[in-house]
């Protein structure tokens, strides 16, 4: 198991790509640290990955609550010894149209999509430094490289913001053996897909040459290499799991 006794958190793992990186963490021996602002939802994951015979922590965390970042960090390190990778997962994806978009909406899009990786990746950085190892994974978007389409433009801005920020950090974190890569999913069935139109859902599977959307799981299992010591020498990197929909 590549990743035993190693410590993780993942960000909005309540269900979908998060949940589903947790289940893929733990089985390959990670001690898995999972947030979510539906604690019932997060819980009864966790203890599915507990009956499993993993090890897993439910925690209710609003990533756009900078004080809360800091204490989930904290948490993690006393409750299992150490910090080891962090895959900043957690985002939002309301569908609004350019002329419809308030600043309100457009202030917490930001916040959880781009602040919350900011922020959390510095104090998770800062956590793993002691052990000159560490990984962090940031989840953006095919939208990032696209601008987005189906009303998606805040979101698709925030995407692009994580893969620039990922190289910085990726700079910044190296002289501590700390690497910083990044994902790029198209189409993924969860929650964020539910909120298409039955034509553009039918549109952008033609799209992809796969023909069908990701199964949460097949993205799991690249941040899960990311997170490995296979990825040793990756950092800055944007790995784009979209089934052909964009070959840059």
């Amino acid at each position: 198991m590549q990743l035993q006794d190693r410590v993780a958190i993942v960000t909005g793992a309540a269900q979908g790509l998060g949940a589903a990186t947790a289940r893929e963490l733990a089985s390959q021996g990670a001690k898995v640290v999972m947030c979510d602002i539906d604690l019932p939802l997060v819980k009864q994951v966790a203890g599915e990955i507990t009956k499993a015979g993993g090890h897993a922590l439910a925690l209710c965390v609003d990533v756009s609550n900078l004080p809360e970042l800091d204490t989930l960090v904290n948490t993690a390190v006393q409750h299992f010894g150490r910090l080891d990778i962090l895959v900043n997962n957690a985002a939002i994806c309301p569908r609004i149209p350019i002329d419809d978009m308030t600043e309100a909406m457009f202030d917490k899009i930001i916040a959880i999509n781009l602040k919350s990786v900011f922020f959390l990746s510095r104090a998770a950085g800062n956590a793993m430094k002691p052990n000159k190892w560490g990984r962090i994974v940031n989840v953006s978007s095919v939208g990032g490289r696209t601008g987005g389409m189906y009303a998606a433009t805040v979101y698709s801005a925030t995407k692009a913001g994580v893969m620039s920020m990922t190289k910085a950090f990726g700079r910044h974190f190296a002289p501590h053996n700390i690497i910083v890569n990044c994902i790029a999913p198209g189409s993924v069935e969860t929650r964020l897909m539910a909120n298409l139109s039955e034509a553009s859902l039918k549109e952008t599977i033609q799209n992809v040459p796969l023909h069908r959307l990701a199964d949460p799981a097949e993205v799991a299992r690249v941040i899960t290499f990311l997170s490995s010591d296979s990825a040793s020498y990756m950092t800055g990197a944007i790995l784009d799991v979209n089934g052909g929909a964009l070959m840059p």
